[in-house]
């Protein structure tokens, strides 16, 4: 059932909780929902799908659960990414008294048999069930389930343990990504060379129509802040440098610049103190154009990932904006745009799509995604197709396909009969061909920031272009030299490449012109030899995590898959600056 005020649980905070994602695999079909074209790579699912060995191959930890764990007292572990038997054998082998599992929309077969696991396995035991698929309205018909949690999962778990639900918030201290790899090499693992995910808030109070995120916590107007000061940030943030290393921040908030006091004085206390931190950010077009770029560059916006929709959507969060002059501004000063454009727009039509693609491509920006325009549920899309008897049926269309990235889940006016999958690889196709490897673009972008504020009179701003662009004195020159000959038969592209990598040579001088050729010798054997595997139907796999919080390695310790140490937790209650 679903509620948004839980009875207390008779144990309190001494019920001993797992708190789990959906079990692999991910990247195969299978009869639980796993499908080939729907992997668990955010980057390689939406945005350098079609790029082969250049594309970005990385995972991400699940960080609801991981918010939750940090916030509750009770005893908490956290499986991440298992096996079915490891689920198995989690449940069986230590009693559970709450077992809460979080899932998106198309993992419904995996959550319906993980649920009938605890039965079978942990009858005595409550099941929770949040994440995007307690949007779903009819869910409880579907699995057995306690309880159905849509929203804040930590206000929740709070009132259920008999919590203070208005207590501060803890920040788990994590970082963003794991098990990168790109041209056929993993991605260094030295400490800090990975950012550390950073979650303000949830939710997004622009709310369009199609948003998920913004539905799911309230709808447009309506956001859910788990920092509400620019001080309260600070503090996190802080701890998070001394504990993880790092200097840059993955902030996983759906318009962070948007709440402008607190990011302002959030700006503020890092110039008082000389952070020359840098954060990757989202943003709406409009809210990006109502900061200065030296605001931007003062405050470290290194990444934007900014939704472009498309050329004739009415989107507010886009009037009134050129954005492609506005990609090119940020890129100019260094900062990396991925851009999102959906296909499949209401007035969308085949014989319009050419011209469509080409509008979204012509932006050039660093990485691009795209995606099917899918009306989810609880989306205010969602209910106007509802209403007009337009959602396909699951006999028409399976929920493990309605992933944006295959077939509409509704009937288009105008796109039919399953041409929406041509047309969406054919802009990732077109993307690829026009502007080249993501990668490629990236490293162009480095470069402007770095010619343009190496000198800069802000000791903060040279410091943090020296640390962020020092991979393009050695590793990304490399990799632009073997561009440039995996490309010897493409004569744009080849040109393009070369400029890019004189104006590298002639920036670094000599001796990254010398290491360049050995770099790049080593990663085209690497390109190659990962073009092979994929050729052959190599897929990637999330490695499985184990994580307790203190209260749960004081319960008992468990050598089940791999053991982590607790993840350490913020609280900007006992922090000072």
């Amino acid at each position: 059932m679903a509620t948004a005020k839980p009875p207390v649980h008779p144990l309190r905070t001494s019920a001993n909780i797992l708190l789990a994602g959906v079990f692999g695999p991910f990247a195969q079909d299978d009869q639980y929902g796993s499908r080939k074209n729907n992997p668990m790579e955010l980057y390689h699912n939406q945005v350098t799908r079609l790029q082969g060995g250049f594309s970005l191959r990385m995972f991400h930890r699940t960080f609801g659960l991981l918010m939750i764990q940090a916030n509750i007292e009770a005893p908490c572990t956290v499986l991440d990414f298992p096996s079915r038997k490891d689920f198995i054998r989690e449940i069986q082998s230590h009693e559970y008294d709450i077992v809460g599992i979080g899932s998106i929309l198309t993992n419904v077969g995996k959550v319906k048999e993980m649920c009938d696991l605890v039965r079978r396995y942990r009858p005595e035991a409550t099941i929770v069930i949040g994440g995007h698929i307690a949007a779903r309205e009819d869910l409880h018909r579907v699995i057995d389930a306690d309880y159905i949690v849509p929203g804040d999962g930590i206000r929740w778990f709070r009132q259920f343990l008999g919590q203070d639900e208005k207590a501060a918030i803890r920040h788990p201290m994590v970082l963003s990504g794991f098990g990168g790899r790109m041209m056929g090499i993993d991605l260094p693992h030295r400490k800090g060379h990975t950012a550390a995910i950073l979650i303000p808030s949830v939710g997004c109070p622009v709310g369009c129509n199609f948003c998920s995120t913004s539905a799911f916590f309230g709808g447009k107007g309506n956001h859910v802040n788990f920092f509400e000061t620019g001080e309260e940030l600070f503090s996190v943030m802080c701890q998070m440098e001394e504990k993880l290393s790092v200097r840059s921040f993955f902030v996983l908030d759906e318009n962070f610049l948007l709440h402008r006091r607190r990011a302002l004085r959030l700006l503020k206390l890092m110039e008082e103190h000389g952070k020359s931190w840098s954060l990757d950010v989202f943003s709406s077009a409009r809210v990006i154009e109502s900061y200065s770029m030296e605001q931007l560059v003062r405050f470290g916006v290194t990444w934007v990932w900014m939704g472009l929709e498309g050329e004739e959507s009415a989107y507010q969060k886009l009037s009134g904006v050129d954005t492609r002059k506005l990609v090119k501004t940020l890129q100019s000063h260094g900062i990396r745009v991925l851009g999102s454009s959906i296909i499949g727009l209401e007035d969308h039509r085949p014989e319009d799509m050419d011209r469509i693609i080409s509008y979204a491509i012509a932006h050039d920006t660093d990485f691009h995604q795209f995606m099917l325009y899918t009306p989810n549920p609880g989306t205010p899309l969602y209910r106007k197709h509802s209403e007009e008897g337009s959602i396909l049926s699951e006999q028409e269309l399976p929920l493990a396909d309605r992933h944006g990235q295959y077939r509409f889940s509704h009937h288009h006016n105008h796109i039919k009969d399953g041409r929406e999958e041509g047309i969406l690889l054919d802009a990732f196709q077109k993307d690829f061909e026009v502007n080249g490897p993501s990668l490629y673009r990236l490293i162009r972008t480095m470069l402007n920031g770095w010619q343009r504020y190496h000198d800069h009179p802000d000791k903060s701003v040279r410091d943090r272009y020296a640390w962020d662009t020092a991979p393009l004195r050695t590793a990304y020159t490399g990799a632009v030299w073997t561009m440039k000959k995996w490309y010897w038969q493409n004569d744009d592209m080849k040109h393009k490449i070369d400029d890019l990598l004189q104006d590298l040579y002639r920036a670094y001088g000599w001796k990254t012109r010398l290491l360049s050729p050995v770099i790049g010798s080593y990663a085209l054997a690497c390109l190659i030899r990962e073009e092979r595997r994929l050729k052959k139907g190599y897929a990637c796999e999330p490695s499985s995590f184990v994580n307790k919080n203190a209260a749960g390695l004081a319960l008992k310790k468990t050598r089940c898959l791999r053991i982590d140490v607790a993840i350490p937790e913020t609280s900007t209650a006992s922090s000072s600056l």
